[in-house]
Order: C-alpha cells, then sequence, then structure tokens
C-alpha cells in the first residue's frame, strides 16, 4: 500500500463565487491621466460659450468652434483608448471590446427616432459595471462610433456623441460595492444610474447643439456674452421645451430593461469574464510537473 504522493495535479483552482472577477482593464496612473485631459477638454468644448465674455473676440468664431473641437475630440479619444490599451488590454479583452461594441451599435437603431427609445445604454450601463470604467469608457466611445457608421450618423456631432457615451459607460464602473452588491439591490442601483444618466447624455449632448442654434425664442435661445446664470436658466428652458419627453422614453426604457434583464446579462457577463481568464498567470512545463507563477488575485487559471 502506498502514502500520498506530492505528485502535482492539472486541474485548476476554482474560483470561489464570492470573489472578486479581475477586469480585463486596469487604469493605470497614464490612463487616469488621460481620462481627467481628455474630460476637461470636453467640458471646455461643450461648455465654452457660457463662459465667453462679449468682448474676448471668441463669439466672432463662435460658429467654427464646434468643427475645431470636433478635429480634437477623436484624437484625444485615441490617445485614451491607446494609453489604457498600453495599461494591459490583451487580446482577449479586445474581442470582448468588439462583441460587444457590435451589440451596442445594432441595439441603437431599434428604437433611435421612437420616443427616444435607446436600448444600447442598458447595455453600457451593465457593461460598464461588470468590466470596469476604462472598459466601459473605450466601450462607450467605440460604440458609438460604430453605430453612427452604420446608421449614417456621422457629423460635427458624433465626437461629442462619442465622449459622452464613454463618460456614462464610464460612470457605470465607478460605482460602489462592483464585489459587494449583488441581487435585486445591484439591479435597482444600475436602474437609477441608467435612469439619470439617460438625462444627464440628453441635457449634455443638447449643450452642444443649444449654443449654435439661431433664431430660437428669446426665452430659450443662447444669448452670447449673457451672464452664465442666465444663460443657464434659458438653457433650462429650452431643454424642457425640446427635450425633456425624448430623454424620459430612453430613461424609462432603460430602467426597464434593467430591471427585467439585467441580472441575466450580469451573470453571463461575469461568467464570460471569468472564463476569459484576463491577466491569467504564465504556466510552464518542468520535467513533466507544472509550475504556476501565483495569480495577483489569490487565484490560478486553468489552460
Amino acid at each position: 500500500m502506498t502514502g500520498p504522493t506530492n505528485r502535482p495535479t492539472n486541474r485548476p483552482t476554482e474560483r470561489p463565487a464570492n470573489r472578486p472577477t479581475k477586469r480585463p482593464v486596469r487604469i493605470g496612473p497614464r490612463a487616469a491621466a488621460a481620462l481627467v485631459l481628455v474630460t476637461l477638454i470636453g467640458v471646455a468644448a461643450f461648455g465654452w460659450p457660457l463662459l465667453a465674455d462679449r468682448q474676448s473676440g471668441l463669439l466672432a468664431h463662435s460658429q467654427d468652434a464646434p468643427w475645431l473641437f470636433a478635429a480634437l475630440l477623436p484624437l484625444l479619444v485615441a490617445i485614451v483608448v491607446a494609453t489604457i490599451a498600453d495599461n494591459g488590454m490583451d487580446a482577449k479583452a479586445v474581442a470582448m471590446l468588439g462583441v460587444l461594441a457590435a451589440v451596442g451599435a445594432a441595439l441603437r437603431p431599434l428604437g433611435a427616432g421612437t420616443a427616444g427609445l435607446e436600448p444600447m445604454f442598458f447595455l453600457m450601463v451593465l457593461a460598464g459595471r461588470v468590466l470596469g470604467p476604462g472598459f466601459g469608457f473605450v466601450l462607450g466611445s467605440v460604440t458609438m462610433f460604430a453605430s453612427a457608421l452604420l446608421t449614417g450618423g456621422v457629423g460635427p456631432w458624433m465626437p461629442f456623441q462619442m465622449l459622452t457615451m464613454g463618460w456614462f459607460s464610464l460612470g457605470a464602473g465607478l460605482l460602489p460595492g462592483p464585489d459587494r452588491i449583488r441581487g435585486r439591490a445591484e439591479l435597482l442601483m444600475l436602474a437609477a444610474y441608467g435612469f439619470a444618466g439617460a438625462f444627464a447624455y440628453g441635457a449634455v449632448m443638447n449643450l452642444q447643439g443649444w449654443t449654435i442654434i439661431p433664431g430660437m425664442n428669446d426665452g430659450i435661445s443662447f444669448q452670447a456674452g449673457e451672464p452664465l446664470a442666465s444663460n443657464l436658466a434659458r438653457f433650462v428652458a429650452y431643454y424642457l421645451a425640446t427635450s425633456l419627453g425624448w430623454d424620459l422614453g430612453r430613461a424609462v426604457l432603460t430602467v426597464v430593461l434593467t430591471l427585467t434583464l439585467g441580472g441575466t446579462l450580469l451573470r453571463a457577463l461575469r461568467r464570460a469574464t471569468r472564463k476569459a481568464a484576463f491577466d491569467a498567470p504564465v504556466s510552464f512545463a518542468s520535467g513533466g510537473a507544472e509550475v504556476r507563477e501565483p495569480a495577483t488575485d489569490g487565484y490560478v487559471s486553468g489552460h
């Protein structure tokens, strides 16, 4: 009768269900700095007319500015994507990005033009939650770019849409308790974020167009060089009169889809992320025995 041996096995260690899942894209210092930079420039692109003084001379080029920022923002978004990718987006993460972006781009035409019903927002919320803020920003930007090509919605507004959707998905990845909050509480939190974020997306995009639309009623039109408070009051009136109903449809649909389908999709995304084993440690073979590098999150992955 032989005793126990210390022969190594090839069976992978199971990942406990309650342990955190490694996200495919980590935000390192360079990626964080790039995100902050593009966010600051994006805020300037959306809001500079509100702060321009009547005597500054900038307002004389108000019709040129959107085209300038439209040319600049894709370069900035590309820098952010490249920086985040340089921090560790591997081939499996790129493949998942491609699949989710294609699904999101296909979902957008299903409701666009019909009372603001856009089911892609539901997918962006859940994907950002599971895959993290870095992946969320890249996914939101790429999805909006792909959907613009698919629907023919290419114009000076497209880079602004890419940036705003990137912010929307990034925010979902920054929600609290990614490894603790589960079940109904998580769905309610995501639904609340999707509801508020749908209005925020619409308001930000309306701000981009409102400053260059001429010939509107004085009570809702942008008045160049006027005090910030006065123009913000006009913008609120403009938004309530023109876009609130549209954004309400988007927000309600996002809530309904999140509460009804969100649990299933969250489980599917988390399962796919675990099986993809992003950043899995390298394994070596020596004399027929398997040697594993220690995993950074306390787990080892199978082949």
